[in-house]
């Protein structure tokens, strides 16, 4: 564990490695708790570097030899790593060191998941391997034996040679060290293959441990699938011989997409119909796509430093979206992922945890993993493309690969290839990789003599790292509506680049009725005083049909909360009839349903000046659904059954549609009958999606106990599918036995606060529970710190990132300020605190 003082790294002081590394060998003796590793890499020096100081990153690895040119030599050596003097001339390096995977707890570098060896070196992990320049501009190619266990050996690239107990592989194509990877156990493939329209035949395997074997064919194809679609639409092909996928148990994050061999969370590639949701099968296609996206965004093109992240991950996030909208539904995918966005970056760019999608400076690069980073950082490259058009985003990417292949670069180059390719001025564009926060853009309208203008006024609040923002290029666009429904002027994008800017319309023998930021065109907040109802019965853009519903229900739970209003009719009447229209597709009509997160409510009512009720805000979102359950009593049943699948299970859009439209129902229906029809479904229920709905239904009833012990009974020996029932019982606990029921579960046999998956189904769900977290008594905020504090020790990474739970508590009352704040001093004070968490608790503290 890395418990130095923090120190601050900034984007400004970047400068080069002195030495070219022009190839690497790595030889691996596997053990559990004393593996070698030998290293013999050949440097260079580079004529004219500005620091020709030869610095190794090494942590937690003990020097056992060094040579240079075969002569040993006795290096400095510090817990950060190694320097040496060095000839200046081409030298080869040759050094062997051990480690300790079995002690590798934090899950960085070389580790032990199951008696498996796996290594995860993203960010900064391949520097607990052995020494090496360990920053994302050295690239080099690598050749990689492994001595170890009878079973699996696989690394990096294509497969040189294997013998008993030992194997061979060689990757081609230069690359950075935190995309190496290496996996030794017993593994059974799942296997096949898949020809690249350059005519490669790539062999396919996906390795799961013993018992996994019947989860692998739909992540296979969906690995298939996202091959063919990058040949398709961006014209990449594969580029070696194999591609492989692991399944591993403890796993900080979701996937990694090392070169060739990439590693994944079992949650995110394992399926079946059994023990999955359709919202598993659509999550583990999508990370299928994005790790395989990499091989071209983030590996063959990559970063030059940790500050450029979003050039890889927002990049390949939109890729991936792009990809899901493709193979799914465009308007269902991106309300999705406007919803998430809404939910994790909002608050970070409103909160102490605010930064530019191109940080300035960082502690722990770990920290920056962000939904900044990923998702706010696809939103950009979205407004890019959507400002030059599709066919110069799609010449401008070909510039791209063809200009920066093979090498690690930044911002600034991403964005020189849409310039030279378009002609286009991006330096304003600019901003939005270096001003954090959320521009709000405010809408006043006017009609006169046919002429109809539309007034914008765009204003971003300052945040710690952006005090003064300017103005940024915001596409918006609009569509006219004419008073009988019609399109009165099709969507055009306006740019707006200044504080303030009108845009006139003439020509129109009536007032319009505007739809705006069609499509979320732009990652902003709208104030806009619209007519929701019409533009909920009209729109013809489907986004903003879905956000005029969702506005009419944020005013309803908005005045509900500060005003005891009732539901609003027009929002009632509005959605019973949305989700009885048959010509609308099942999955739009359940999002219509999806009601504001309450965290989010919690942050517009802190913006109008109101301090957020997390109870008051849970009654008025229970309360409008029981309102809408009421209002649609009579028609719920035949909606419900109207929704059921009757053909064999597939994972597939249509079906995954009526799904969610059936269970949507049965939320309303279990209002109604106290649970009767989630009982019957819970016992004919033949895959997890049915199943799970029914049991949360049925815990909301308050019939969940019976139900609870059968599914613990049925799927104790499948630990996803326990992730799913520790989770389930926090989510849908009342808020004040939210805390106590996570309590309760880390009290139980299969709760392992170890495994990461397991440890963010229980005390993640219970720091989602907006009201059960910030129950009054405190009682979510201490059970949170209690395990924070004792995980930080061994995991610093998911710790750090739990920290975020924290990240609004200034919006609270002053009795919540106060609990909140002497359980982050109590982080704060644990000793020997990570680095990690210490940046976390600093920023959240100090907002």
């Amino acid at each position: 564990m890395r418990d130095a003082a923090p120190q601050t790294i900034f984007l400004k002081d970047y400068t080069p490695f002195g030495f070219h590394v022009q190839d690497v060998h790595l030889t691996f003796d596997l053990a559990p708790n004393a593996t070698h590793v030998t290293a013999r890499i050949r440097f260079a020096p580079i004529k004219g570097a500005t620091d020709k100081t030869f610095f190794l990153h090494g942590e937690n690895v003990t020097l056992i030899s060094a040579k240079i040119d075969g002569e040993v030599v006795t290096p400095k050596v510090t817990p950060e790593g190694l320097t040496c003097d060095v000839p200046d001339m081409p030298f080869t390096w040759e050094s062997e060191v051990r480690i300790d995977p079995a002690a590798n707890t934090a899950l960085e570098g070389l580790y032990l998941s199951n008696g498996m060896y796996c290594t995860q070196c993203e960010a900064e992990g391949f520097r607990k391997i052995t020494y090496y320049p360990d920053r994302p501009d050295v690239m080099s190619t690598f050749t990689v034996r492994i001595n170890g266990p009878h079973g699996t050996l696989l690394s990096n690239g294509n497969p040189v040679a294997s013998g008993d107990g030992w194997a061979e592989w060689h990757d081609p194509w230069p690359k950075p060290a935190y995309l190496f990877a290496l996996v030794a156990g017993e593994l059974i493939a799942h296997r096949d293959s898949f020809t690249t329209s350059e005519g490669r035949k790539v062999d396919l395997a996906l390795y799961v441990r013993a018992g996994d074997e019947g989860k692998c064919a739909f992540g296979m194809q969906a690995l298939k699938d996202s091959m063919k679609w990058d040949e398709d639409v961006y014209g990449r092909a594969y580029d070696l011989d194999v591609f492989n996928i692991v399944a591993v148990d403890d796993f900080n994050m979701g996937a990694m997409e090392n070169k060739g061999l990439n590693i994944f969370n079992a949650s995110a590639v394992l399926a079946s119909p059994e023990t999955s949701t359709d919202m598993n099968f659509e999550r583990i296609e999508a990370i299928i796509a994005h790790e395989y996206f990499h091989n071209w965004t983030g590996n063959r093109i990559t970063c030059r430093d940790w500050f450029q992240l979003c050039l890889k991950e927002g990049l390949t996030v939109f890729r991936d979206s792009q990809f899901t909208a493709d193979m799914r539904s465009e308007p269902v995918k991106r309300i999705s992922d406007v919803i998430d966005l809404r939910g994790r970056q909002f608050p970070e760019d409103q909160g102490p945890l605010a930064h530019p999608v191109r940080p300035e400076s960082f502690q722990e690069i770990n920290n920056f993993y962000t939904a900044t980073i990923y998702e706010k950082g696809a939103e950009v490259i979205r407004m890019l493309k959507t400002l030059v058009g599709d066919a110069a985003y799609s010449k401008a990417l070909d510039l791209y690969f063809d200009r920066h292949d093979g090498q690690a670069c930044t911002i600034e180059d991403w964005l020189a290839v849409f310039q030279d390719a378009t002609g286009r001025d991006l330096t304003q564009f600019k901003r939005w990789y270096s001003q954090a926060g959320t521009p709000r853009v405010a809408v006043s309208e006017a009609f006169e003599n046919g002429t109809y203008t539309l007034s914008f006024e765009q204003n971003t609040p300052p945040s710690a790292t952006t005090a003064d923002p300017q103005p940024q290029v915001i596409p918006v666009a609009v569509g006219l509506l004419a008073v009988d429904g019609s399109e009165a002027l099709p969507t055009q994008i306006l740019e707006l680049t200044e504080a303030r800017q009108s845009f006139t319309f003439p020509g129109l023998t009536a007032k319009p009725v505007p739809s705006i930021l069609r499509g979320f065109s732009a990652p902003v907040v709208l104030d806009h005083a619209a007519d929701h109802a019409f533009l909920l019965a009209h729109d013809t853009d489907p986004f903003n049909r879905w956000e005029a519903a969702n506005k009419l229900a944020r005013a309803s739970l908005l005045g509900t909360i500060t005003k005891g209003s009732a539901p609003d009719p027009a929002w009632l009447a509005g959605i019973a009839q949305l989700l009885n229209d048959d010509a609308l597709d099942p999955a739009y009509r359940s999002l219509m349903l999806d009601l504001p997160g309450q965290s989010e409510l919690a942050a517009q009512l802190h913006r109008d000046g109101h301090t957020p009720d997390p109870d008051a805000i849970w009654n008025a979102v229970h309360g409008l659904i029981q309102a809408l359950s009421d209002t649609m009593a009579d028609t719920l049943p035949a909606l419900y059954a109207a929704n059921q699948v009757s053909d064999a299970y597939a994972p597939d859009a249509a079906q995954s549609g009526m799904r969610a439209l059936g269970s949507t129902v049965l939320n309303l229906l279990t209002r109604q009958d106290g649970g009767d029809q989630a009982q019957a479904q819970y016992g004919s229920a033949d895959n997890m999606t049915l199943q799970l709905s029914a049991l949360a239904n049925l815990i909301r009833a308050g019939r969940g106990d019976a139900a609870l012990a059968q599914f613990e009974a049925q799927w104790k020996d499948d630990r996803l599918v326990m992730d799913k029932w520790f989770g389930l019982q926090v989510g849908t606990a009342k808020p004040d036995d939210a805390a106590d029921t996570a309590k309760a579960l880390t009290g139980h046999a299969a709760f392992n606060w170890k495994n990461p998956n397991r440890f963010r189904a229980t005390l993640g769900a219970l720091a989602g529970h907006h009201a059960g977290f910030h129950a009054k008594d405190g009682s979510g905020y201490t059970l949170l710190a209690d395990w924070l504090i004792k995980l930080d020790p061994i995991n610093p990474q998911t710790t750090a990132r739990m920290c975020s739970a924290f990240q609004t508590w200034r919006r609270y009352d002053a009795i919540r300020q106060s609990m909140i704040s002497k359980e982050l001093d109590r982080i704060a004070a644990t000793p020997d605190l990570s680095r990690d968490t210490t940046e976390m608790i600093t920023r959240i503290r100090e907002a």
